[in-house]
């Protein structure tokens, strides 16, 4: 299985947290194979808008939701 990657972003109320404020009005990046083409996309995109404190842009690692604790070393 790809190691798929969701990039997206959007306003928050704090840029600090990741309480986007519209959820209507969220930007989807792309999904991606990838981390390296994951955060290629995503530092054009907060590079794109880096002086609005209120938009955010992240990579979250779907494989990670998809298949909880397969990227974890096995036990011992």
């Amino acid at each position: 299985m790809s190691k798929l990657h969701l990039v997206f972003g959007g306003r928050v109320s704090d840029p600090r947290t990741l309480d986007f404020t519209d959820l209507s009005k969220i930007d989807f990046v792309g999904v991606f194979p990838d981390y390296a083409s994951a955060s290629k996309a995503w530092r054009a995109s907060a590079q794109r808008t880096v002086d609005d404190a209120e938009m955010k842009y992240v990579v979250v690692h779907l494989h990670r939701l998809l298949e909880p604790g397969k990227d974890e070393a096995p036990e011992a």
